[in-house]
């Protein structure tokens, strides 16, 4: 491991330098890995780790869509794509890659499968953080761990296609082998994680759940929405109201913060936005920071689990879904951010 300091707080953490891809496929030589699910991201897991010489099949329903894009991908039925409880049956290591509501459907089959000796991998800590309400229990005699990509699993492929990789968490649930953490670095270190930093699995989720709802996708989208709005109705065309919102973040200054921070982008900027944006940061933190308190208590309470529990469980959720979904994508706002893309050079 690599000690990096971090704002001044030393961390250990995991990196392809210490542990490189030769060592993970030594260790994972005479590993079945399968994944259960092909949706988010088991795509780009079970991907990677097979274009890294690891061996992978996939288990899913045979005649869905995801058995299709399977077969797409390269996955070849009866080779290394296989029905639900073959690929369990088969499998040393189980990636239980199905979304949280599917985990627990799932659930009895996989647990039959998991007999003595063998790995149970999640990539999200919520199946056994809220076990309460989920009813995932491992037996006592397997390894349960945790790889976490810090991103979408298209994402998680794409840069390791272009030689990069996503940060991971990685967390130990249980160690009956005594080569629990040894296995759960060697398949973050397959999947093409760029570090691999040590969590458990109650933090993951917090974090996760929190980052989900707040700065990563739930905050952001609602103050996209609340100043092109206010743009809209103070008179400013809907392609004025987007850039001024979108596309100039998007395309201009989050890749300034991603290269070097918060400060090289206001560095990068014209005086006036540097003072404008000091001036009025503080204002904005500390206006969200109680709606922050309030996310992280009802995520910590369970609320926000079993709501997500209860939501994607119903037999209509999809179409529910891909209600809520069009609603954002025929707004006027998204339309024009539509048009503005088909626009850029």
């Amino acid at each position: 491991m690599a000690q990096i300091n971090f704002g001044g707080v030393l961390e250990n953490v995991v990196t392809r330098d210490e542990f490189p891809l030769a060592k993970a496929q030594e260790l994972l030589k005479n590993e079945t890995i399968a994944v259960i699910g092909y949706g988010v991201q088991g795509p780009g897991q079970s991907l990677n780790m097979r274009d890294n010489g690891i061996n992978v099949i996939i288990g899913q329903r045979r005649g869905g869509l995801s058995w299709d894009k399977a077969v797409r991908d390269g996955w070849v039925p009866g080779i290394n794509l296989f029905e639900l409880e073959e690929a369990l049956e088969k499998a040393s290591i189980i990636q239980y890659l199905l979304s949280d509501a599917g985990q627990i459907q799932a659930w009895p089959t996989v647990k039959k499968h998991l007999t003595q000796g063998k790995t149970l991998y999640f990539s999200h800590g919520f199946g056994i953080t809220f076990n309460e309400r989920s009813g995932i229990i491992p037996p006592a005699d397997v390894d349960v761990i945790l790889v976490a990509p810090k991103g979408s699993g298209t994402s998680l492929r794409r840069l390791f296609v272009e030689g990069k990789g996503i940060n991971s968490s990685y967390a130990v649930h249980q160690d009956y082998t005594g080569k629990a953490a040894e296995k759960a670095m060697a398949l973050g270190i397959a999947i093409g994680s760029g570090y691999l930093f040590e969590t458990n699995f109650r933090n993951e989720v917090y974090s996760d759940l929190t980052g989900e709802r707040g700065t990563l996708m739930g905050a952001i989208a609602g103050i996209m929405e609340a100043q092109y709005n206010l743009l809209r109705k103070r008179g400013h065309s809907p392609s004025e109201a987007f850039n001024e919102t979108v596309e100039e973040l998007t395309q201009s200054l989050m890749p300034l913060i991603a290269e070097k921070g918060m400060d090289w982008m206001f560095a990068n900027t014209s005086t006036t936005a540097q003072r404008g944006a000091l001036d009025w940061k503080n204002k904005f933190r500390d206006a969200v920071a109680p709606v922050f308190e309030e996310l992280y208590d009802a995520v910590i309470s369970g609320n926000e689990a079993q709501r997500s529990i209860d939501s994607n469980s119903q037999p209509d959720y999809r179409v529910k879904l891909e209600a809520e979904l069009k609603e954002i994508r025929e707004s006027e706002m998204w339309l024009t951010g539509k048009a503005v893309r088909q626009l850029r050079p």
